[in-house]
């Protein structure tokens, strides 16, 4: 192609893209001046001036706009009438090229005359595409075959196309900002290079012993490289060789695909298939061809491809199938030239966003953005959902679609409104504000195939509903990726040092509960060092990624014992006192029958406002999420008993108790006096949290139930240490629905200082060995830990309109493990343990520092010695941290546990610390063993609450198996 070809080719395509551009800029202006009844027939007229522009136009340039036309022509449920009537003939009708090109072309590519090739080549070709053209012929061994043949300079036409593309997708993102498609073309222009080479579509060839000698000539010239096989690898993948590989037959596709006779760069031969063209509707119905069936098992072909293996045809237009003639009817898949492979990751993102549709999940949404490269400059979860969900919204036939595009229309017309007034934007800056920061190139394809679907049965009139077809493959993925549990896993635990002969045993340990655990971390302090450090398993049910140090996990209660620091920090700092009238701090409290209580009732449990969220939370649970409401609640609320007289849990009402003291004491808000209070000083930024922020998301463990033990619950729903909502409902079903309800987005970013902290076992061991000696801060946490403790940003930045984020920190292999040699030597020390390379503990902090200046804050923690008269005598509660016994009744470890497992505690007399973290709630039995063994090895007392015998605060009643 000369350069004079070039620039009047180019000139084509700018005009006409520029004719029609303003064509529709100038009907939208002219239509707000007619009546609504007028309006249509304009619209209709338009439309189909411009489908004649775009359709002439690509019959007069061919290469790439073809291809362009061919996917605009399965777009039913988007594009008008007009252009699906006229483009539709791209199909498969084009223009053929000359029977001499196509002999020429063969001729030179096989290096043989056609006669010694074919005992018949038939000269009118069945189809005539944007690259090739197919005809039918009979081997010399009488094989029917049908051959495929590139059009001669095919390719710098397409290359030239793809220039010019990607300039009017410039010139666009320029005009209409809001409509930037440069990920797309981006992807594209890598891709369908890819279709120019035959030998890349049919994969390697078969080899040339099962040729017949009058092919033997070939083996000189048919030297290929090593590439991706497409069509046979779909073919393996999809069983259409007819060998089972034991794939679930739960998700095996009933299809056809040609066999891969021969083929060269421009020409490929296949095994001819009878069948019927999609668009042949009078052939369709006189078969009795099942149009339903036949788009569903299309959709599930591609769902096989997509979610199990990686690898799919990206380009399944009409033209691309044809339908066996003999029964059972069958789809038969055609033209392998564009295809995707994409890596685990992303086929797990791929999956893991899908499914986060299906279920309303938007943390796994945002999580799966995150994991897949996928970056938004906005927080709008509600709309990211709403704009996520329609990818796989149902297909309808073409009379209803249009009708669904409408009222998507008006949907997106109210979420840029609502991103107008979240980003304060007037309606120029709203037009030119592309909420999207990066987006990942291997997604372009696979929103293209969603699409491309959704005309096809859109085409032929078909409804499809692709949550229900596609969900088991996209399930089979993830539970793939999860492996078979420790026992097979090499990779279960993750890839970090081991600190001492103890976390030695405890790995161990964890590998012998096996599926008890689903996700956990464990890590512990002694005598100021790391002794354990331990990640393990995954972050979800259907979340295959391995837990890390700097996970983030559901802790329920165990946030209690953190909302408790923060109240002895501001009476530390001078804010309030102990004995203080809380209707002095926070005025509105002192209503009801409320004036008398006490800072220290709360912490204790003795408010007698131990039901005071009762109503709200049964009359709407999201209802807490509301952070001012639930104060206002509070502040409103009547107390049960006297202040003093009884010790019954706040399982709820602590929070906001805590809370409203919190902020009516300091002045700021509950997440600014935590960051300065424990976060700050502790150097645990992004690792600790009560109300996440945007942008975590991808951190986060998904909480699960042992469903085993639920029938164990029965047997303690009577017990009077339970709250007396608990006792009086089904403690089962509540606690089925608590994963539920805390896996939501909302509940994860409310503050709910009782019940709704997200940290890492790191992050809460750390703020618990401080408490050990009194609030000193540690030396810095284990640099064997990657990535160390304290480097994330605690409140994440979204990206920005100029400015683009930049990775930081060491490179990790593909599954999130650091490549670092971890042997060292163990060295024994005189305390009863071992630990290994002990410099690494021995970093001192420039400044000593301390989070408390009170001599007797351990007393005051527990409710000992001048601060006894401020707790119930005999109670399990100190002043505000669950208090634990040894086996010799000395009072000596403090700390909090929640439902569910997690926990949190620390011993002063042997400066000892330990955080578990677990997202599969049980009844407490995994935490209990791994305390039991830590506590044995560091010949650290066992708490009672861990033992099988003696007192359990309320929360452990339901973290501890029944004996």
């Amino acid at each position: 192609m000369g350069w004079g070809n070039i620039y009047k080719r180019r000139l084509k395509v700018f005009t006409v893209a520029l004719v029609i551009y303003l064509d529709y800029k100038t009907v939208e202006r002219r239509v707000k001046w007619v009546k609504r009844a007028k309006k249509s027939a304009i619209w209709e007229k338009t439309h189909e001036r411009n489908a004649k522009r775009v359709l002439n136009l690509i019959i007069e340039l061919k290469g790439l706009w073809v291809k362009l036309g061919q996917y605009l022509s399965t777009r039913a449920d988007v594009l008008p009438e007009a252009y699906i009537s006229l483009l539709r003939q791209l199909q498969d009708s084009l223009p053929p090229r000359p029977l001499e090109e196509v002999c020429r072309t063969i001729q030179r590519e096989l290096g043989k005359p056609m006669d010694d090739l074919f005992s018949n080549f038939v000269n009118q070709p069945i189809a005539t595409a944007s690259i090739a053209q197919v005809h039918r012929a009979t081997l010399k061994d009488r094989r029917e075959v049908v051959v495929k043949v590139q059009h001669d300079d095919i390719k710098e036409i397409i290359l030239e196309d793809l220039k010019n593309a990607k300039a009017i997708v410039d010139w666009i993102a320029w005009a209409e900002p809001q409509y930037d498609f440069n990920p797309m073309i981006d992807e594209w222009c890598r891709e369908a290079p890819k279709e120019l080479d035959f030998n890349q579509e049919a994969g390697m060839c078969v080899p040339l012993a099962n040729f017949k000698k009058d092919f033997s000539f070939l083996h000189d010239i048919l030297l290929f490289s090593n590439i991706v096989e497409n069509t046979r690898t779909v073919a393996k993948n999809l069983c259409c060789n007819g060998v089972d590989d034991n794939t679930d037959h739960g998700n095996r596709v009933n299809v056809l695909i040609p066999e891969v006779i021969l083929s060269s760069e421009k020409v490929l031969i296949l095994e001819y298939m009878d069948g019927i063209r999609l668009n042949d509707s009078e052939s369709l119905e006189a078969y009795g061809v099942d149009k339903q069936k036949i788009v569903e098992e299309i959709t599930r072909a591609y769902a096989h491809q997509i979610y199990l293996d990686g690898f799919f045809n990206g380009d399944p237009h009409p033209g691309n199938f044809l339908v066996s003639k003999e029964p059972p009817h069958r789809p038969i898949l055609l033209d392998f030239g564009l295809t995707k492979s994409i890596s685990s990751t992303m086929k797990r993102a791929l999956a893991k966003m899908f499914l986060a549709c299906a279920e309303g999940n938007h943390v796994a949404l945002l999580s799966s953005f995150a994991e897949m490269g996928l970056k938004l400059r906005l927080d709008m979860p509600e709309q990211v959902m709403d704009v996520a969900t329609v990818l796989f919204r149902n297909s309808t036939p073409p009379q209803e679609a249009q009708e669904t595009m409408k009222n998507l229309a008006e949907q997106r017309e109210k979420n840029l409104k609502i991103l107008q007034e979240k980003m304060n934007l007037d309606k120029k800056q709203i037009k030119n504000f592309n909420p999207v920061d990066a987006f990942p190139g291997d997604a372009v394809i696979f929103m293209r195939v969603l699409n491309l679907l959704r005309g096809l049965s859109s085409t032929l009139n078909t409804r499809i509903v692709y949550l229900d077809i596609m969900k088991p493959f996209a399930e089979s993925t993830l539970r793939e990726s999860m492996g078979s549990g420790p026992e097979m896993s090499k990779q279960w635990i993750f890839n970090t040092p081991v600190h001492s002969d103890v976390e030695v045993k405890l790995r161990q340990h964890l590998i012998e509960l096996g599926d008890k655990i689903l996700g956990i971390q464990v890590c512990a302090y002694k005598d100021g060092k790391v002794v354990i450090d331990t990640a393990a398993g995954v972050l979800g049910k259907y979340d295959p990624r391995p837990v890390q140090p700097d996970s983030l996990f559901p802790v329920f209660s165990v946030t209690k014992g953190i909302t408790a620091g923060m109240v002895h920090w501001l009476v530390d700092k001078g804010k309030l006192k102990l004995e203080e009238n809380i209707a002095n701090i926070w005025p509105d409290f002192g209503t009801n029958k409320k004036e008398l209580i006490k800072v220290h009732h709360v912490l204790n449990h003795t408010s007698g406002l131990h039901n005071a969220m009762a109503d709200l939370q049964m009359a709407n649970a999201l209802l807490m999420c509301d952070w001012d409401e639930s104060l206002r609640h509070i502040a409103n609320s009547v107390p049960q008993t006297e202040p003093g007289s009884q010790q019954l849990y706040h399982y709820l009402s602590f929070g906001w108790l805590c809370g409203g003291i919190i902020e009516h004491a300091s002045g700021k808000k509950f997440q600014q006096v935590l960051e300065e209070a424990i976060i700050h000083p502790l150097n645990i930024e992004g690792e600790l949290y009560i109300g996440i922020p945007p942008g975590v998301e991808s951190r986060l463990a998904t909480l699960t139930l042992d469903t085993g033990e639920l029938e164990k619950l029965a047997e303690i729903s009577s017990n009077p240490e339970l709250p007396v909502n608990l006792r009086q409902g089904n403690l089962a079903d509540m606690a089925a629905g608590l994963p539920i309800i805390f896996n939501t987005l909302n509940v994860r970013r409310a503050i709910i200082p009782a019940a709704n902290g997200h940290c890492s076992a790191r992050a809460l061991a750390r703020y618990y060995a401080a408490l050990a000696i009194g609030g000193v801060i540690p030396p810095l946490h284990s640099l064997h830990s990657e990535p160390p403790l304290g480097t994330h940003v605690h409140i994440p930045k979204l990206p920005s309109l100029k400015i683009k984020n930049k990775r930081h920190g060491k490179k990790m292999t593909s599954n999130g493990n650091n490549n670092t040699d971890h042997s060292s030597r163990i060295t024994t020390n005189k305390k009863g343990y071992s630990l290994i390379d002990d410099n690494a503990n021995e970093i001192a902090i420039t400044k000593t520092s301390k989070m408390f200046t009170n001599p007797k804050i351990h007393d005051s923690f527990m409710g000992l010695g001048d601060y006894e008269n401020l707790v119930l005598p005999g109670g399990k509660f100190g002043l505000g941290f669950r208090r634990f016994q040894s086996a010799t009744g000395k009072l000596t470890s403090f700390g909090h546990s929640g439902v569910g497992g997690s926990t949190g505690f620390c011993n002063i007399e042997h400066d000892f610390a330990i955080a578990v973290t677990v997202n599969k709630m049980s009844l407490g039995g995994v935490t209990r063993s791994i305390i039991q063994l830590v506590c044995s090895e560091l010949n650290v007392p066992l708490p009672d609450e861990f033992s099988s015998f003696g007192e359990k605060g309320p929360d452990m009643q339901l973290n501890l198996n029944v004996s």
